[in-house]
Parts: structure tokens; sequence; C-alpha cells
């Protein structure tokens, strides 16, 4: 048997429309493992940025998509790209504001980046 890395689930972070606001607000709680895999959904009639520094916009989500970040994919040593423990996700509209719809955030995370 091969060895693994144990990987758990977190609950679902959610901003409803009426949150998405022209500054950042945060998106749930910050994360308390490593970051694996980030699935960022956006189910809101607008578009969405998502910083991790509450300051700059570092992703932009457009209306009804989603974005998908698998940091681990293709991983060829034991050395595998993470996210940081305690990471805040902060979300803010590009320009209008949504009238419908919820953002989420769903986090696949690892045993202390290992």
């Amino acid at each position: 048997m091969a060895d693994g890395i144990r990987v758990g689930v977190d609950a679902v972070r959610e901003l409803g429309f009426a949150a998405i606001l022209a500054g950042y607000s945060a998106v749930g709680a910050a994360t308390t493992d490593t970051a694996r895999i980030i699935y960022m959904g956006n189910g809101t009639d607008a578009d969405v940025y998502v910083s991790i520094d509450n300051s700059t916009n570092q992703f932009r989500v457009p209306a009804n998509s989603f974005r998908l970040l698998d940091l681990t994919a293709n991983k060829t040593n034991w050395a595998p790209l993470f996210l940081e423990k305690g990471v805040t996700f902060y979300a803010k509209r590009v320009s209008a504001a949504p009238t419908s719809g919820t953002f989420w955030i769903e986090v696949i995370n690892g045993e202390g980046g290992r």
C-alpha cells in the first residue's frame, strides 16, 4: 500500500447576494488547515472579485460560473503546492450589485502541507 495524505473537507463558506458589496466582505471563517483544492462558485447574476489579503483583486469569478484551483494536480514530488492555513477569503462585486443568488467557497484541505 502506498503512502497517502489525509484530506478533510471544510464547511461550505457562503455569502448571499445582498452581502456582496463594493468593498470586501469575509466569506465564512478562516481555513483551519492547508487548502489543496478550492472551488469558488458564483451563483449570482454579477461578477465577483475574490481576495485573500482583503485588499487585492486576486481572482475574478464571472456571474453564474465557477473557478477551481487544484493546487495538487499533476504533483511530481512530495513538495506540493497548498494555501496556508488561517486564510480568510473575501469577496466584493466587480461593478453592478448582484440581485440574486449566492457566492460560495468549498475547500478540500490536507494534513499540514505534507
